[in-house]
């Protein structure tokens, strides 16, 4: 139980798209993530997502839109919505994530860009 600074816990990795574990709540898990260019379309069924940007601008691609997420805001995917994060300009973003234990990184897509595993920093 103690403090966890976020922009330090970035520091500690480069590899973008593949979040990192820093905290568990009951079934729910907080994650960091540094993003660049674009995602996988994708959805999860029975979870729902919620990325905070922390540094940069998030563009959260939906079927019939896209929202810009900006530094200090948030937004919440609601479950079985199909989505594609990405990023503009060459930036590379970081997040954090909120979200069950059992959601899968691409939902049921599989792509080269899926991550079983996240590691604990």
């Amino acid at each position: 139980m103690k403090p966890i600074h976020i922009k330090n816990k970035h520091k500690l990795f480069s590899k973008q798209w593949h979040p990192h574990r820093i905290a568990t709540v009951d079934n729910m898990q907080v994650l960091l993530a540094k993003l660049k260019g674009e995602f996988v379309w994708h959805s999860h069924e029975n979870e729902d997502e919620l990325f905070q940007v922390i540094k940069g601008t998030l563009y959260m691609q939906f079927r019939d839109r896209t929202e810009v997420v900006k530094q200090g805001e948030l937004i919440v995917v609601p479950k079985g919505v199909e989505h594609n994060p990405c990023t503009k300009n060459d930036e590379e973003v970081h997040v954090l994530l909120f979200e069950k234990l059992s959601t899968a990184h691409t939902g049921n897509v599989k792509d080269d860009m899926t991550q079983t595993e996240y590691p604990e920093i």
